[in-house]
């Protein structure tokens, strides 16, 4: 046995994609002496060298040791799909419907069990207009387009939207002194009715805000989305209309033979033309074990939220915005589309791209900061608390990069703004893509799917007769609601999917009352049962 998987080794060359693997980081020598301390790209690396490997050696044991057949150079036509899409987050959601209507066949690779469970699951859910990115970037050209269309097609997927508007606040002379260069940059990048506002304007707008607000402006097109029932309306209607999504399905590795991408996944392998990564988080990652090498570094920053509840809601009505940084949007209040309203996010660097705790100190700071500017939130009690993690680069701009030569395409760097982007994001890369990549005609009619509708300023199911009851009372989920998105065409298998397409659990009690009906009704389909630990 050892002389085959020495042979093998050789053979394969695996003790030179070790070498070239650590090579590939700036931090890390070729003889593989660690600078950086094994740093995170590469673990991320071998790990998935040694995947590989292990899955390889498996392989090759199952056959006769005197078995030549060679390896077909083209697989059967129904395996093979024109686009795999690695990442089923928002912008990879968005990818995947966008392609699809454009005639080409798509499978969308997702390593969690679950649909957006990195970045897109804890954002602010504000559907931007793009008013203060940096003009003429990538950032602004995908923001506003992604805007244009979700407003075109909201109403054919069922999407919600609050239009509330949003003003820009300045607390102190400094920011005050800001206002005018915004304004100006919203003006270039094309939104052109915003408006300054004087502190008594803006008071009488808002009566609840603290009197110490200096001035601002006001960005009318500033609207409040649902952030999940969007991207599963996108991955849906890419269902519905040919693709296919796997779950648990991790890219480990894989080569371009020919015309085609063999991906080795930890669920075998997958074939397809071109290759799109969406990995979000772990972006330079995956870039680097399919390239070779990572064009960004991803730099995980947690953004700490507050949520207060429902009745805090009727303080204010449009989106609360500070004056931003280089590095954040700042702190926001604003209402949700669930009916609550949150106060947040913080702007923190961290190594951990999966560390999404909150911390009591950090949250009670911003409460306080919420107070600060609407007094009447001291007197309103916090609800919940979580975090999300953005998946910042070196750079200030979306890295969005086509390498012809190897039929791959890598978006990453797709921060806070990724919500409203998505849409945009999918038209851009869908442009860089040769025509060849689209093997059939764009779909004329396309199926529809309408979203799950959730927020609480439109009408619900509960509303409605024969829905069994309410399960969740805290967030009005019925019974109806629960089989439904168990029965449907991408039902959940966790109870955090679950979560994120009804809110069963996610109100006042966390799910203290609800919390034994919802064990039975899911009892069998979701991994691990609810009671247990993990779930």
């Amino acid at each position: 046995m050892p002389k085959i998987i020495d042979k093998y080794l050789m053979d394969t060359g695996w003790l030179f994609q070790y070498r070239d693997t650590l090579s590939a980081c700036p931090g890390c020598s070729p003889a593989g002496e660690t600078r950086c301390r094994f740093c995170t790209l590469c673990r991320g690396l071998v790990t998935g060298l040694v995947k590989r490997l292990a899955s390889s050696i498996m392989a090759a044991f199952a056959h006769q040791p005197n078995s030549e057949k060679p390896m077909p150079a083209t697989p059967p036509s129904h395996t093979m799909f024109d686009i795999a899409i690695i990442g089923a987050g928002v912008v990879g959601c968005a990818l995947a419907r966008r392609l699809v209507l454009d005639g080409a066949r798509v499978v969308v690779l997702e390593k969690a069990a679950e649909l957006l469970d990195g970045a897109s699951k804890a954002n602010s859910a504000i559907l931007h207009t793009g008013f203060d990115a940096p003009p003429g970037s990538l950032e602004q050209k995908c923001v506003a387009a992604g805007y244009r269309e979700y407003l075109e097609i909201r109403e054919s997927l069922g999407l919600p939207l609050l239009q509330s508007g949003a003003m820009v606040l300045a607390w102190n002379e400094a920011e005050l002194a800001a206002l005018d260069s915004l304004i100006d940059k919203a003006r270039q990048n094309g939104v052109a009715d915003v408006s300054r506002l004087s502190r008594a304007q803006i008071l009488a707008r808002e009566p609840q805000l603290s009197a110490g607000v200096k001035g601002g402006f006001l960005v009318p097109g500033e609207f409040l989305i649902d952030p999940w029932s969007s991207a599963h309306s996108y991955i849906l209607q890419a269902l519905a209309n040919g693709a296919e999504i796997r779950r648990n399905t991790e890219v480990l590795s894989g080569r371009l033979k020919g015309e085609h991408w063999v991906l080795e996944t930890s669920q075998g392998a997958v074939c397809a033309a071109q290759v799109i990564s969406c990995a979000g988080l772990y972006g330079d990652i995956v870039d680097a074990r399919l390239l070779g090498r990572a064009m960004f570094r991803i730099n995980p920053r947690k953004g700490q939220f507050v949520v207060f509840d429902k009745p805090a809601a009727a303080l204010v009505k449009s989106i609360i915005l500070p004056v931003p940084s280089k590095t954040t949007k700042g702190v926001v209040i604003c209402r949700t589309i669930f009916g609550n309203l949150l106060v947040g996010p913080t702007a923190e660097e961290q190594e951990s791209r999966t560390d999404a705790a909150t911390e009591a100190a950090t949250l009670a700071d911003l409460r306080e900061k919420g107070i600060k500017m609407l007094p009447a939130l001291a007197n309103c009690e916090v609800a919940a608390s979580y975090a999300g993690l953005r998946p910042a680069t070196e750079y200030s701009d979306f890295q969005i990069t086509r390498h012809g030569a190897q039929n791959y395409i890598s978006v990453g760097g797709i921060r806070s703004t990724g919500l409203s982007a998505a849409l945009g994001i999918a038209r851009h890369v869908a442009a860089l893509l040769p025509a060849t990549a689209f093997r059939k005609a764009p779909v004329e009619h396309p199926a529809m799917v309408p979203a799950t509708r959730l927020s609480a300023y439109h009408p619900r199911d509960w509303e409605a007769a024969g829905h069994g009851g309410i399960i969740c009372h805290c967030e009005l989920v019925t019974k109806r609601e629960i089989e439904a998105a168990l029965a449907g065409p991408l039902p959940p298998t966790t109870l955090q999917g679950l979560k994120r397409r009804t809110r069963v659990g996610m109100g006042r009690c966390q799910g203290f009352y609800c919390t034994a009906a919802l064990a039975a009704l899911t009892k069998g389909r979701l991994v691990p049962p609810i009671g247990e630990e993990g779930a």
